[in-house]
């Protein structure tokens, strides 16, 4: 698992089994994916591995079909081994030390294995993330007037997936994530979204994607409470670059 190379810095082996640090998790999150979501700092005390991150190793394991789709079934803790099979059929699942899946994975057609080419479908698919809040999860809430808890906002990716219309090729610069839909369906104090998009250059799309996101906790929906986490959220986006540019 090796072959493309910006990914290097966001794993590591231990006897032999890949593992994700928290502070490796964390900013792989912040600044791959644009995500700041609470449960992604390498200090929560309740960090779990960015499903965008073990996306992307996935297909650094096994390159990228033209159809795939991969459904998140537990969370991975900082440092805890997790398993990628050597000889992955069409049903592959990503295993704890224990042996549980904790991501499950369909795909078929052609696979594409150029790094050049899989890098910039990763950075393109992943950087969808920092778009989703508040742009597009806080509308949402707004129309179906509930919110996440804003002392503990917790929003999980349930599924994604993306279908290759054609050969990916290596492009020169990563493909532009646009937003085609976003559905919201609530019930009860769970809510889940579903983001239909399409990863474009040059105009033409190359790869359409999905992301399923489950939001716990609902609670009705409050302007001003929704209002602070904004400014929370975009708080927690300054402090991380303005860390990073006094130790630049």
């Amino acid at each position: 698992m090796t072959r493309i190379s910006f990914l290097e810095d966001f794993y590591r082996y231990r006897d032999g089994q890949l593992v994700v640090t928290p502070e490796q998790g964390s900013r792989f999150a912040k600044t791959v994916a644009g995500d700041f979501n609470p449960i992604h700092d390498a200090d929560s005390r309740r960090f779990c591995v960015p499903g965008d991150l073990l996306f992307a190793l996935a297909l650094d394991a096994w390159g990228a079909s033209a159809s795939m789709n991969f459904r998140f079934t537990g969370m991975v803790g900082g440092n805890a081994p997790v398993h990628f099979p050597e000889t992955p059929g069409e049903q592959v699942a990503i295993t704890d030390e224990n042996g549980k899946s904790v991501v499950e994975i369909e795909r078929s057609g052609a696979v594409v294995d150029d790094p050049a080419a899989i890098e910039s479908l990763i950075r393109s698919y992943v950087s969808f993330s920092g778009q989703n809040f508040p742009h597009v999860l806080v509308p949402l809430m707004r129309e179906h007037q509930v919110m996440v808890n804003p002392k503990r906002p917790l929003v999980m990716y349930e599924r994604m997936g993306f279908e290759l219309p054609e050969p990916l090729a290596a492009a020169a610069a990563v493909p532009e994530p646009r937003l085609k839909d976003a559905v919201m369906t609530v019930n009860g104090k769970r809510g889940e979204i579903r983001l239909d998009y399409e990863l474009v250059t040059d105009g033409a799309v190359v790869a359409r994607g999905s992301k399923h996101l489950v939001l716990s906790g609902l609670r009705p929906f409050d302007e001003a409470d929704v209002e602070q986490l904004v400014a929370d959220y975009e708080g927690w986006k300054a402090a991380w670059a303005q860390a990073g540019s006094a130790t630049a």
